[in-house]
């Protein structure tokens, strides 16, 4: 068998239903050995997919609702998903839902990541949404400051805050995953705080998050691999 792909590129596999997302991982091979499966693909056989390319291909899995709900509701969903044992799971950053997340998760492998800000929104969307006055990165750091406190095992975020967050005491030996990422020349979608694969990376970055410019791609697992190329040299 040939060596897994490094896995710190995550793919979205951000398709319609199982059947497009099995022939995109198809496509893809052995250039990518991690996945993220959105609430987009839920309806559409989400969870029979991460089964089968998780138990069937030895793919890790991503799984991507940002759960948020009262705590005994989010106990309850995140105990049912641990049991297809999958490596992430988002929940929203409130310190609350990472708690109720975490006893959901508990005595499994399942690693609860926190939502901070989504990066597809900028300070004027956070005005629509009454969100508190303030420097847009700041009140990331501070979600993900009290998110971490809460028990939270790592959190999402833009590149931009990589290298704040990772600087936290709080981070220390926490995971950071990156959404947002656009290689040299990619176009940049719905998406405002972006960086490139190596920058983010180099910014404390544990995992890349990419989805169209691989997707969209002629040849998926060539845009891949270029995408890994990008990549620094893993330190230790």
């Amino acid at each position: 068998m040939p060596p897994l792909a490094d896995d710190r590129l995550i793919v979205a596999l951000d398709v319609p239903n199982v059947v497009q997302g099995l022939e995109l991982a198809a496509r893809i091979g052995d250039a990518a050995s991690f996945y993220k499966i959105g609430l987009g693909m839920l309806t559409g056989g989400g969870l029979a997919l991460a089964n089968e390319l998780k138990h069937d291909q030895g793919k890790r899995i991503f799984l991507d609702l940002k759960l948020f709900d009262i705590g005994a509701t989010v106990e309850a969903a995140v105990r049912g998903i641990a049991r297809y044992d999958l490596d992430f799971l988002t929940v929203h950053g409130d310190p609350q839902v990472v708690r109720a997340a975490q006893e959901g998760a508990s005595g499994t492998g399942l690693k609860i990541l926190a939502v901070t800000i989504l990066t597809s929104l900028d300070r004027s969307d956070l005005d629509a949404n009454c969100i508190k006055p303030g420097d847009i990165h700041a009140i990331t750091l501070e979600r993900a400051a009290r998110a971490l406190s809460a028990g939270a095992d790592g959190v999402i975020a833009s590149p931009q805050e990589a290298a704040l967050i990772r600087a936290l005491p709080e981070a220390t030996g926490k995971l950071i995953v990156t959404p947002g990422i656009r290689p040299a020349g990619s176009a940049t979608g719905d998406q405002k705080r972006i960086a490139t694969p190596a920058q983010a990376i180099a910014d404390g970055a544990d995992h890349i998050v990419v989805g169209r410019p691989i997707w969209t791609d002629a040849n998926p697992q060539e845009a891949a691999r270029r995408i890994l190329a990008e990549l620094p040299t893993r330190r230790g």
